[in-house]
């Protein structure tokens, strides 16, 4: 009793701390930690995986001059593959290539699934089918979200990657991640099957919390400069503290990671949706929900995939129309005429010569003078 009262007095002088840094940074604008909006991440992002750094043509899109900011997804295993033995080429390509085009950077580094298998000796995991994405189906291991061992290196990880990159001028995102599985997002395995290996695992709303509460100050720690974007709208699992299913705890969950999030990082906290598509729809939720923290915080959105792929919208459409039609949904303006801060789209479509007039228009839209749409909308 006596050191979990010590443990507790120990996080709120730790949250107070914190606060009061903030609040003494914010007295000088300009110093590490504190929110600018000269360099606030907005506009259009390309979103570049692994896979696409093997190809020279990165760079190109990367260089296209309606995007404003570029995306990195990368699994840990590809940077650390043996205890120790870090492989930095891929980032610092990236970063070089970013600042020769003036272009601002966002890191989205994967653990959960792509925890490299040194990582996880003595590390309890279950295996679980990835989700989706890449590889979308197969049985893999994944270390439980609150696994001390399993977080404790994931967080030397993150410490490594702030000290090479956390004073890079062109570095100003990095998603947060941690108690995660197949991405950056909070989404967990979460099919019936699955749900009766986390409630055999004794997940918990609370342990989940409780992992992420962790994740966010060392975030909000080692990357005082940088914006720290969450894509929490997934959030957990539909058990309860009790380890019973209860289908309304996933919400629960969620507002209270983002509240975590805010408290954490304050003005440097970014919310994100990853899913756009063309695909109307009378009431999504989620879309609905980070639009609800535009002037709150930075708020992004990103792809579900590249335009001509299946599930983005009506096959009878282009893969040009169905771009326009995505970007005209997700940077359709709130109530108060203000749209998310940016938007990311895969470098497929960006490369595409018939989608250049699209991004034009979709780059326009963070203007004062938005061009006019490009392409006739069918009806």
């Amino acid at each position: 009793m006596h050191r979990a009262r010590t443990a507790v007095v120990f996080a709120v002088a730790l949250a107070t701390t914190v606060v009061q840094l903030q609040a003494a940074a914010a007295e000088k604008p300009g110093q590490p930690g504190v929110a600018s909006e000269n360099l606030t991440p907005s506009g259009l992002v390309v979103v570049l995986t692994t896979r696409d750094l093997g190809d020279a043509s990165w760079r190109k899109a990367v260089a296209s001059p309606s995007m404003s900011g570029v995306a990195l997804q990368i699994h840990w295993n590809d940077l650390e593959p043996a205890k120790g033995k870090l492989d930095w080429s891929k980032l610092d390509e990236l970063f070089d290539a970013a600042a020769t085009s003036k272009k601002w950077v966002q890191l989205l580094i994967f653990p959960g699934f792509f925890t490299p298998e040194w990582a996880l000796d003595g590390v309890k995991t279950t295996q679980f089918p990835i989700q989706y994405g890449p590889g979308k189906g197969d049985i893999m291991a994944l270390p439980m979200p609150w696994d001390a061992v399993y977080l404790h290196r994931w967080f030397a990880f993150v410490k490594l990657v702030s000290d090479r990159y956390g004073s890079n001028a062109a570095f100003r995102m990095i998603g947060a991640a941690g108690p995660t599985s197949v991405s950056v997002e909070t989404t967990l395995p979460a099919s019936p099957k699955d749900l009766e290996k986390w409630q055999d695992d004794s997940y918990t709303p609370t342990k989940y919390i409780g992992a992420w509460q962790q994740a966010l100050q060392t975030y909000a720690t080692d990357f005082p400069n940088q914006y720290v974007s969450l894509s929490g709208l997934g959030s957990g699992l539909n058990i309860n503290d009790q380890g019973k299913t209860d289908s309304d705890e996933h919400l629960r969950t969620r507002q209270k990671i983002i509240d975590a999030a805010i408290s954490a990082l304050g003005s440097r906290f970014g919310l994100q949706y990853s899913n756009l598509d063309a695909i109307p729809r009378s009431d999504d939720e989620r879309m609905t929900f980070v639009f609800s923290y535009i002037g709150r915080s930075v708020t992004g959105l990103q792809m579900r995939t590249s335009a001509g792929n299946p599930g983005m919208g009506p096959p009878s459409d282009s893969p040009a129309l169905v771009l326009q039609e995505a970007i005209d949904k997700g940077l359709q303006p709130n109530a108060d005429g203000k749209r998310v801060t940016y938007l990311e789209i895969y470098e497929r479509d960006v490369l595409d010569d018939e989608m250049q007039a699209v991004l034009r228009y979709g780059a326009s839209l963070f203007t004062a003078q938005p061009l006019a749409r490009p392409l006739p909308v069918p009806r």
